[in-house]
């Protein structure tokens, strides 16, 4: 977790770089507060899932890149993997929400593949992606309750969505046991 944690600093610190962004700036452009982006780059605290994508979406990059996951054709994938993730750059928050790539953002494709848990209880509200982006999300376990608008809908394993994440959604774990899903992003194109 704290190779996660530096990770996520020097990235964010190199985003504000490349971008010639102050913290002002970066707060207006992702809608995290100065005060949190500060603690983040120095490494003082550690990001809820939905700030990394807060972060992700004002600076139009993957979750991927800010995980520190890096795409490649030869990766081993085993049933083990597709239920699990990676080890290595899995991010865990104190909302409930474990988020792990299992195929990192693909530029030639645009699409990058998560394998995401949530706690017993655990809710999860995102804020809209960067515009154009899709979910595709498949339960494998468990059952996961997604909110689209003010629409709560209810899936149990082996159902899934599509749908525009650039709008408000959330996800609920009503269950007793954890939840976890596949969730394929795609990006548009540039």
């Amino acid at each position: 977790m704290e190779d996660i944690g530096r990770h996520i600093a020097a990235t964010l610190r190199l985003l504000r770089q490349q971008q010639g962004w102050s913290l002002d700036r970066t707060s207006r452009e992702t809608g995290v507060s100065k005060a949190m982006l500060g603690q983040i780059e120095r490494g003082e605290s550690s990001p809820t899932v939905a700030t990394l994508w807060k972060l992700a979406s004002g600076f139009r990059v993957s979750l991927s890149r800010l995980l520190g996951a890096e795409a490649g054709l030869a990766e081993p994938v085993t049933g083990e993997t597709l239920a699990a993730g990676s080890e290595a750059v899995r991010m865990t928050d104190e909302a409930g929400m474990q988020v792990a790539p299992l195929f990192a953002y693909d530029p030639e494709h645009h699409f990058e593949w998560l394998v995401v848990s949530l706690a017993p209880g655990a809710v999860s509200e995102s804020d809209p992606h960067a515009p154009g982006v899709v979910e595709h999300l498949v339960v494998i376990e468990g059952q996961l309750e997604l909110r689209l608008g003010d629409q709560w809908q209810r899936l149990e394993a082996g159902e899934g969505r599509r749908f525009a994440a650039d709008q408000p959604h959330a996800y609920r774990n009503a269950g007793e046991a954890p939840a976890r899903f596949h969730d394929v992003i795609h990006y548009p194109r540039a």
